[in-house]
């Protein structure tokens, strides 16, 4: 099993999680203050650098998952997926995250929440 960090619609109850993830439950997480989260309309974008903790959820995915998650997310097209230090139930730990090339969607708006559910 691999563990992935998920923000956005992949998030349970996500309208992606239903297609990629359900019926599994992801657990709280979040990463370091070392991020920056921009709305693109339905749906979020991460880049690396800045000064925001990322909240989200943590899946444990088989191969077969991980590989469908990364058609879902364009790896390594659109999204790069790389490994982070999450923090999930008091407990640091390392998952992928699907990351946007920074500067790539600069004039879109950023959520300085670091949380896709709250939209601020």
């Amino acid at each position: 099993m691999t563990a992935v960090f998920v923000y956005g619609t992949l998030r349970t109850g996500g309208a992606n999680w239903r297609a990629h993830l359900a019926p599994d439950v992801g657990r709280p997480a979040v990463t370091e203050a070392a991020f920056t989260m921009r709305s693109l309309g339905r749906f979020p974008v991460v880049e690396a650098g800045g000064v925001t903790a990322i909240a989200g959820e943590v899946f444990d995915v088989s191969d077969e998952t991980l590989a469908s998650l990364d058609r879902l997310e364009g790896h390594p097209g659109w999204y790069e997926r790389i490994e982070i230090e999450v923090r999930c139930a008091g407990e640091v730990s390392r998952a992928w995250i699907y990351l946007m090339p920074p500067g790539t969607h600069g004039e879109s708006p950023v959520l300085p929440s670091g949380d896709w559910q709250r939209r601020e």
